[in-house]
């Protein structure tokens, strides 16, 4: 029975001498190396929020439509910024779609495209991947990971490894098919690499990862921080503490929402009291979805595992000082995109040694206000396309395009503008614009392009894909 796999200490204590130890090494390894490099001192670098709910639907918030739950701290965020109609998570379920997010690759890319890490797993983002946490760590970022990990679960898989300075959360989920592999189905919350308590609470968890990102934005100082909060909610088993049960007219999904939006609402409190709001970009997003719309209004189908629209389309919403209020989005944006997109807002210039998928919205995000400084890591993915697909598509609509992957790891469809093609059982095209239930294909010559794109995909993958970490056993 697995009650834990080993962890490596913790160097991130601040003030110590071993954190100054570990800024002065990184500090030279980026200067010597060319991994990151920031563009702005540390007193003018933004910081950086990242809110990640597990298991949201793409109609489960007021501003995307809902009338069972009251949302009116998240509805704020997203006037406050703008809401993404049309984002993508990378995978219809949990491990590969972090895994997207935190590496800005496609999952297949590094070998993390397929279903949930378990605990028993050998297998996690290799150590040479650069995730998000060392991208700012090594611009003189804190950097934080609070919450839900499933990335795996050996030392060098978990977050303390993966350039996060502190972590206080879960590394797994409290379901049936997960606590089986806990003595007496107790998952325990770590502080770093010590239990903190050995068996973890639905109904209390949304307020203690909050609590733990304010006491973290304040031990940040004077310096800047990158917090990847990622909740345990809104997956089953689902909860809430006492003033949020019997709140909504959801039953407990409800509450758990409500009470997730209460609690973002205490962060942005607290932004704004000591005067970090206005230099805060804060990121909310889904990591996969849940379920169709339950009225005409809201066309999307689906469920969390498959790659309907409702599945792998899920809310987004970005605030921070340089973009625009009030805005709606209706453009492609993928998981991948916020790695290139995050590092310019930072002004980090990212000096790149392999291929990332995610694109720099940046300049495109805030008008121009922010440099795209990232843009050239789209040069970094080696596209030759042959000659029988040359006429049909272009480098810009080829990068442009989104490639969903299932629950299985297996590429099921690609969409490219308002085109959609399903490639399995068979051919399927639809225009989202006109049918967003995706109910009626459609015959077009346009099903042969992006059959294309798919093919060069797929090749690409095979070419520049890159192994998954592996250990011999847990605890290496």
């Amino acid at each position: 029975m697995i009650t834990s796999a080993e962890k490596v200490g913790n160097f991130g204590e601040k003030g110590s001498y071993f954190y100054m130890s570990r800024v002065l090494f990184v500090s030279l390894f980026a200067f010597l190396f060319g991994s990151a490099s920031p563009v702005f001192s540390a007193e003018s670098q933004p910081n950086v929020l990242i809110v990640l709910v597990d298991d949201q639907g793409y109609y489960d918030l007021g501003c995307y439509g809902a009338t069972e739950v009251k949302t009116p701290r998240i509805d704020a965020l997203a006037k406050a910024g703008i809401r993404f109609t049309d984002y993508y998570a990378a995978a219809p379920i949990c491990t590969p779609s972090r895994a997207g997010l935190l590496t800005g690759c496609y999952p297949r890319r590094i070998g993390l495209e397929t279903w949930v890490q378990r605990a028993d797993s050998k297998i996690g983002i290799h150590p040479d991947e650069r995730t998000l946490g060392e991208l700012f760590g090594e611009a003189g970022y804190t950097t934080t990971c609070i919450g839900k990990w499933h990335l795996g679960f050996a030392d060098s898989f978990l977050p303390l490894s993966q350039g996060f300075d502190h972590y206080y959360g879960l590394h797994h989920n409290l379901d049936p098919v997960e606590i089986v592999y806990f003595e007496n189905g107790d998952v325990p919350i770590y502080r770093n690499e010590e239990v903190v308590d050995p068996a973890a609470n639905p109904d209390t968890l949304t307020k203690l990862y909050t609590d733990e990102a304010i006491a973290q934005i304040d031990a940040a100082g004077d310096e800047p921080f990158f917090i990847y909060l990622a909740h345990t909610m809104l997956h089953v088993p689902l909860g809430s503490t006492e003033d949020f049960r019997g709140s909504s007219e959801w039953g407990e999904y409800g509450d758990a929402i409500q009470e997730m939006d209460h609690n973002v609402g205490r962060i942005m409190d607290h932004l704004k009291e000591i005067g970090e709001l206005d230099n805060t970009y804060v990121v909310y997003l889904s990591d996969n979805g849940r379920g169709p719309g339950r009225n005409e209004t809201q066309p999307l189908k689906g469920r969390k595992l498959t790659t309907w629209e409702a599945g792998i389309r899920v809310p987004a919403i970005l605030s921070g000082p340089e973009v625009p209020g009030a805005k709606v989005n209706s453009k492609i944006v993928t998981a991948m995109d916020w790695f290139p997109t995050l590092a310019s807002f930072a002004g980090i210039e990212v000096t790149l040694d392999r291929a990332l998928d995610g694109r720099d919205l940046s300049g495109r995000l805030t008008g121009g206000r922010v440099e795209a400084i990232n843009a050239k890591v789209e040069n970094s993915r080696e596209i030759n396309i042959p000659k029988e697909w040359s006429e049909l598509f272009t480098e810009r609509d080829y990068r442009d395009a989104f490639f969903y992957h299932g629950a299985e790891g297996a590429l099921s469809a690609v969409r490219s503008g308002d085109l959609k093609l399903m490639l399995s059982p068979s051919l399927a095209l639809y225009d989202l614009s006109k049918d967003p239930s995706e109910n009626k294909p459609m015959r077009s010559k346009e099903s042969r392009r992006l059959r294309g794109m798919a093919i060069l995909f797929q090749e690409e993958m095979r070419q520049d894909g890159r192994p998954v970490g592996h250990v011999d056993r847990l605890g290496e």
